[in-house]
C-alpha cells in the first residue's frame, strides 16, 4: 500500500528533560498547564514543570479524569479564551494529553468543540501543545488521535487532525515510580492491543512494519514477565515506556490494513460501564480474534511462531488466541465480562445499540464485523 509517513512530535527522553520545556515554548506564550488528581504533585514532575516555566505567564487546569469528559474539558476551553492563552502544556498519562487535544481544537472553533468528534467537523485551527508523559500507554504524546467521552449521553468518541500533535514531549521514566500498579498493568495490556490491531490482520510481506510490530510485542511479554521484580529490573520503566510510544506513533500501521474493532467496541464498554480502557480492550480481544479467526488465521500463525515461539500445527491460531489470554491472565486482568459484574442483558443490549448510534457496523480490516458479529463476539466475551 502507499502511504506517507510524517511524525513531527519532537521526542525528550528522560528525567532531566523537563528542564529543557523552557527551550521549546517561547517565553512570549501564555501557558496553560493541564494534569489530572493531582499526581503530579506528589512526585518531581509538578515542581519541574513550573520551574522549567519560570520566565512564562502560566495558568493552570486541572481535575482531568481518566476517560476525560467534555463536560470537564470545556472548562478549560473557556479559560483558555478568557485569558487568550496560546500554548497548552498536558502533563499526564494518555487521558490528560487526549483532553488537551480536545482544549486545544475546541477553542479555537466557533461552536461547541464536541461537534468535532459527534458531527466530525474539519479542525481547522488548533492551539500549540506539548506534553509531558507520566504514565506509558496511549501513545498519544506522539500522535494526532483523541478520544473523549460525553458523560451525559455515555458516549466515547475519537477525532484525529495534525494540528493537534504535539510539538514537543517529553518521556519521563522517572515519574512512574509512584505509578499504582493497576496503571501499569493497564499500560502494557493497551501497548499490546495497539500493536495488534495493526499487526493481526491481513499478510502484506511488510517485513519493517511486521519486524518492528513483533518486537514491540516480545517486549511487551519480557516486561509482563518482569513485572514483579520491576523495581530491582534495570530499565523496566524506560523500556515500557518507549514500548508504548512506538506501538501507536503510526510507524507499524504505515501501509498496512488495520484492525480497530476491539478499540471500537470496548469504548462503548468504557462510556456505558466505567472499565478500565485497557481492561476493556482485554475483555474484547479474544472473543473478537475467536470470531475473526477465519479471516486472521495466517497471521496469527505468525505471530504464534514469531512471538510466542510456537511450533507449527493445525491449530496453531487457537494456541496463539489462548497465549493471548494467559499474557493478560498473568497480569491479573480479567477478559470476561461477569468478572466485572456486568449482565449479559445489560451489555450486550446496550453495547450494540451504541454501536448501531455511532455508525460502527462495519469494523475491522474487512469492514467484516457488523452488529450482529459484534453481538457474537460479545457473547462469547460474557464467561
Amino acid at each position: 500500500m502507499n502511504f506517507t509517513y510524517y511524525n513531527p512530535t519532537k521526542i525528550l527522553f528522560g528525567a532531566e528533560h523537563i528542564a529543557s520545556i523552557k527551550n521549546e515554548i517561547p517565553t512570549s506564550k501564555k501557558v496553560l498547564v493541564l494534569y489530572g488528581g493531582g499526581s503530579i504533585k506528589k512526585n518531581h514532575v509538578y515542581d519541574d514543570v513550573m520551574k522549567a516555566l519560570s520566565e512564562h505567564e502560566v495558568f493552570e487546569f486541572s481535575g482531568i479524569e481518566p476517560n476525560p469528559t467534555v463536560e470537564t474539558l470545556d472548562k478549560a476551553v473557556n479559560l483558555v479564551r478568557s485569558n487568550q492563552i496560546d500554548f497548552l502544556l498536558a502533563v499526564g498519562g494518555g487521558s490528560v494529553i487526549d483532553g488537551t487535544k480536545y482544549v486545544a481544537a475546541a477553542a479555537c472553533y466557533d461552536g461547541h468543540g464536541w461537534d468535532i468528534l459527534e458531527k466530525n467537523e474539519p479542525v481547522i485551527n488548533a492551539l500549540p501543545i506539548g506534553s509531558v508523559l507520566t504514565l506509558p500507554a496511549t501513545g498519544s504524546e506522539s500522535n494526532s488521535g483523541s478520544v473523549i467521552t460525553k458523560k451525559e449521553t455515555n458516549q466515547k468518541l475519537a477525532f484525529m487532525s495534525p494540528l493537534v500533535q504535539p510539538k514537543f514531549s517529553v518521556l519521563d521514566p522517572k515519574s512512574m515510580e509512584t505509578l499504582p500498579e493497576r496503571q501499569l498493568v493497564n499500560g502494557i495490556v493497551d501497548a499490546w492491543v495497539h500493536v495488534c490491531e495493526q499487526y493481526i490482520t491481513t499478510p502484506q510481506d511488510a517485513m519493517v512494519q511486521d519486524g518492528y510490530a513483533e518486537a514491540l510485542l516480545k517486549n511487551l511479554i519480557q516486561l509482563a514477565k518482569d513485572f514483579p521484580s520491576r523495581s530491582t529490573t534495570p530499565n523496566w520503566n524506560d523500556n515500557l515506556m518507549w514500548t508504548a510510544n512506538q506501538a501507536l506513533n503510526g510507524l507499524i500501521g504505515a501501509g498496512v490494513s488495520q484492525d480497530w474493532g476491539t478499540h471500537m467496541i470496548g469504548h462503548e464498554l468504557t462510556a456505558l460501564f466505567g472499565v478500565d480502557h485497557a481492561r476493556s480492550l482485554a475483555i474484547i480481544q479474544p472473543s473478537l480474534l475467536r470470531n475473526q479467526i477465519s479471516k486472521k488465521r495466517e497471521k496469527l500463525n505468525q505471530m504464534g511462531k514469531n512471538v510466542f515461539g510456537l511450533n507449527q500445527s493445525d491449530n496453531l491460531a487457537e494456541e496463539t488466541i489462548n497465549h493471548i489470554e494467559k499474557l493478560f491472565h498473568s497480569l491479573n486482568v480479567k477478559t470476561h465480562l461477569d468478572d466485572y459484574g456486568m449482565s449479559k442483558a445489560d451489555a450486550v443490549k446496550q453495547v450494540i445499540a451504541k454501536l448501531e448510534k455511532h455508525g460502527m457496523v462495519q469494523l475491522g480490516e474487512h469492514q467484516a464485523i457488523t452488529p450482529d458479529v459484534s453481538e457474537k463476539i460479545l457473547d462469547k466475551a460474557i464467561a
